[in-house]
């Protein structure tokens, strides 16, 4: 198949973004040629360039849990059982750290997957440790804990036994339906009140998600993973993250309708963060499925960045600021209202932390 010559290059099915970003730590890069017709030998029968394959690597750290230092997240350590993320969201803030792999913040992302296969095991030599002190750990910082790796891996199901185990506090974030496979052990920590559950809900237009999520849930199986959640005694709650200025943030309300009728109890919300070459990545992906619509996004995001596309600033970063970010928190903070959410707090505890084989800790 002769790739086009056209400045926006086709979407690939299944695929977040069709472009590989030069990796700002690397000196070289390679640039495809926009002309050259692939031989026999790389096409399938029909002639057609197969679409890139997703790849495993197995990543050999020795430490799991990691120290967050951001006075902007709502926690102080998080995990990361797998780095890359095949859902392929076309906006995701984590892609750059792709690039400190020697890789790039683009299709590689979506493509190359780092599984630490030894996660298991180091969380449970990190919480047995007696310098460890309990407080939430969150299990989705930066990358979906179920992604679909996580059918085969199986890695986030073991490490929940672990916490399960320790009754050690966690918090989770993620699109996927599949958490609730797990619901046997995120009902028994939160027989302990040991578990927050989050499930991100960006748009309920499946379409729309189709694009800019390709392989994450869409937005009705998000919402039945909060009602099957809910039913199941586990808390539960929803963000609507990110909202993306002059595409998504319309939808807040319905949103939020839509997730306290599912079962939710709170919400959060995060705006449209574009560091890096993920600011490349987005433009190219509204270039492919948003075209008349570019303009507009991108001033509204530079309208609460500052005038640039990111701004890292802290206290900033997460909401923006300026006149659209305080519509959107007023928008937010009246709809959430109007559904009923964010009405009572719903602590995660810390006072049932025990160790295998020793005795719980009385932190009160």
């Amino acid at each position: 198949m002769h790739t086009s010559s056209s400045p926006h290059p086709p979407a690939v099915p299944g695929r977040g973004t069709v472009i590989n970003p030069p990796n700002r730590f690397e000196r070289l890069h390679l640039t495809p040629d926009p002309d050259y017709v692939p031989g026999p030998e790389f096409s399938d029968a029909a002639g057609q360039t197969p679409d890139p394959r997703t790849e495993f690597f197995f990543d050999g750290t020795e430490t799991l849990l990691t120290k967050n230092v951001s006075p902007d997240i709502p926690f102080n350590w998080g995990m990361n059982v797998y780095r890359g993320c095949e859902h392929g969201c076309a906006y995701c803030y984590a892609r750059p750290f792709h690039e400190y792999l020697g890789w790039s913040s683009g299709l590689d992302f979506e493509t190359k997957i780092l599984v630490k296969l030894r996660a298991p095991e180091l969380l449970r030599r990190e919480l047995s440790s007696p310098r460890w002190e309990p407080q939430s750990i969150s299990m989705s910082g930066v990358t979906d804990c179920y992604q679909p790796a996580e059918r085969h891996f199986r890695l986030t199901r073991q490490c929940l036994e672990v916490f399960a185990e320790f009754r050690q506090p966690v918090g989770i974030v993620t699109k996927n339906f599949l958490v609730t496979r797990d619901c046997d052990l995120l009902a028994e920590l939160a027989r302990w009140g040991c578990i927050s559950v989050f499930v991100s809900v960006t748009t309920l237009d499946a379409e729309l998600a189709g694009k800019l999520e390709p392989r994450a849930a869409r937005p009705a199986h998000r919402l039945r993973a909060i009602r099957v959640l809910a039913e199941a005694g586990i808390p539960v709650g929803a963000m609507v993250a990110p909202i993306i200025p002059g595409l998504t943030d319309h939808e807040v309300p319905a949103i939020l309708d839509a997730v306290a009728a599912a079962g939710a109890q709170r919400a959060g919300y995060v705006v449209l963060r574009l560091p890096w070459a993920v600011k490349d990545i987005f433009s190219t992906w509204l270039d492919s499925h948003a075209p008349g619509k570019k303009d507009r996004v991108l001033s509204r995001v530079r309208a609460l960045r500052g005038g640039e596309l990111y701004t890292a600033d802290w206290g900033k970063r997460m909401k923006g600021e300026g006149i659209f970010a305080e519509q959107i928190h007023d928008l937010f903070a009246v709809a959430a209202r109007r559904a009923g959410l964010n009405q009572t707090p719903s602590p995660v505890r810390h006072d049932h932390f025990r160790r295998p084989g020793g005795t719980q800790l009385n932190l009160f």
